[in-house]
């Protein structure tokens, strides 16, 4: 692999012993790659505060420097980790102190991770705590080379920004902020980002949920594979993209698609595939969303709701709008949870939608996720949700039952205690 001489510096330890350990790893991860250069990002998506076991024994042994080199570097070497070298942040962790009392979760995760963040944030790491870095001020160009971690956060940032990113890990994204550099393979050539497949609704796509069945459907037929999407398209909102992406990335493992006239990389069809040829359609009709409807309710049994989940990937100010509108005057039977980032959280306060969501006995709640810290309700057996990618993986980590529909579906559950939900 390519070095330029700023990469031979830093890997002969010119700036210090932590980012000659960054460099080591990332050339050994290009060397795995098959990577033929490195190249310069300035925004790095990563996790370096989200608590654990193992994080809290490092902490113990060494401290958040120890902690930092071998979970973020990779690194057993007893070194001082400086300041980051490129804008970072923190994507969602586990969940903060607004939860206490409310979330079954330990409390010395919760300090661990306050502990954490005052380190970090004095290294130059933005603390933005969220899976939608986009929604709360990092928002990078097009054309722009990141290095982001989370599924949902590198699907919208390729497609809807036009951003070059591929999923990374905890280990390279610590590298890259500490460096500024990453592997140059996938989705940072220009080449590896046109289509793969053409999928063509004909059936009306113009809500949140019809966005999700779409993106399940498109991630289950490409997998890991760029799919083209065409057909009877509303034009989306960032609402309806989240979902769109987070969908197709979690039945899939899809990093990049194509809404023709619609994302920045495809004006049209024959933009999208580049100089390939136009593959032969794949139709999604009045049978294929009902597979996926079925699919994703395939997972629940009983009726009865303990649980209802919403904001997944984490909700936009106008999805609490909503939320609130919906449960104003009610009562819920089931408890509600309603993931948000922290930023967002104190405008839903300001603008009056927390207070309407609580007096209903609901919960607007900060940084995390039921899944990333594997913690629902106590006693929880049924949940709802209106998010593809939750009713895929939560069943799984928790194993718990699991209902998919609207957003009014789930307001109705939390409010009856019953699931009466179906595809209109």
């Amino acid at each position: 692999m390519k070095l330029s001489d700023d990469d031979k510096a830093m890997l002969d330890g010119a700036e210090g012993p932590a980012v000659a350990a960054a460099m080591d790893l990332l050339v050994r991860y290009g060397q795995a790659l098959d990577a033929e250069q490195l190249c310069d990002v300035r925004n790095v998506a990563g996790t370096m505060t989200q608590p654990s076991p193992v994080k809290a024994r490092l902490v113990r042994e060494g401290g958040w420097h120890k902690a930092f080199a071998v979970i973020n570097l990779d690194c057993d070497d007893e070194i001082e980790i400086p300041d980051m070298r490129v804008p970072t942040c923190q994507l969602q962790q586990s969940f903060g102190p607004d939860s206490a009392g409310v979330v079954p979760y330990p409390a010395e995760m919760i300090k661990l991770q306050s502990e954490a963040e005052a380190f970090y944030g004095r290294k130059g790491v933005n603390i933005l705590a969220t899976c939608t870095p986009y929604q709360v001020g990092n928002l990078p160009v097009r054309g722009e080379h990141c290095a982001w971690m989370e599924s949902s956060a590198v699907i919208y940032a390729n497609s809807v920004l036009g951003a070059r990113t591929n999923c990374e890990g905890t280990a390279s994204t610590g590298a890259a902020s500490l460096t500024g550099r990453i592997p140059c393979w996938g989705n940072h050539l220009a080449e590896n980002r046109h289509g793969t497949h053409l999928i063509e609704a004909s059936v009306a796509i113009d809500d949140p949920m019809e966005w999700g069945m779409l993106g399940y459907f498109a991630g289950d037929v490409v997998q890991e594979a760029r799919p083209v999407v065409v057909g009877e398209l509303a034009i989306p909102d960032l609402l309806e993209l989240k979902h769109f992406g987070a969908a197709a990335a979690s039945s899939g493992g899809v990093e990049l698609y194509h809404l023709p006239g619609i994302t920045p990389e495809a004006p049209t069809v024959e933009a999208a595939f580049g100089t390939h040829p136009i593959p032969e359609v794949v139709p999604y009709g009045a049978r294929e969303r009902q597979a996926m409807y079925e699919t994703l309710n395939g997972q629940g049994t009983s009726t009865d709701v303990d649980f209802v989940l919403l904001g997944c990937p984490h909700a936009s100010l106008d999805q609490v709008r909503m939320t609130a509108k919906l449960l104003d005057g009610s009562r819920l039977r089931a408890q509600l949870w309603m993931m948000v980032p922290r930023s967002l959280k104190t405008a839903a306060d300001r603008s009056g939608y927390t207070e309407i969501i609580e007096a209903a006995g609901g919960r607007v709640l900060a940084d995390s996720c039921p899944a990333m810290s594997r913690a629902a309700p106590e006693g929880t057996r049924v949940f709802a949700t209106d998010s593809a990618k939750q009713a895929h993986y939560l069943p799984a980590i928790l194993g718990i039952e699991a209902w998919f529909g609207s957003l009014e579906d789930c307001i109705d559950a939390a409010i009856t205690g019953r699931w009466r939900g179906e595809l209109k």
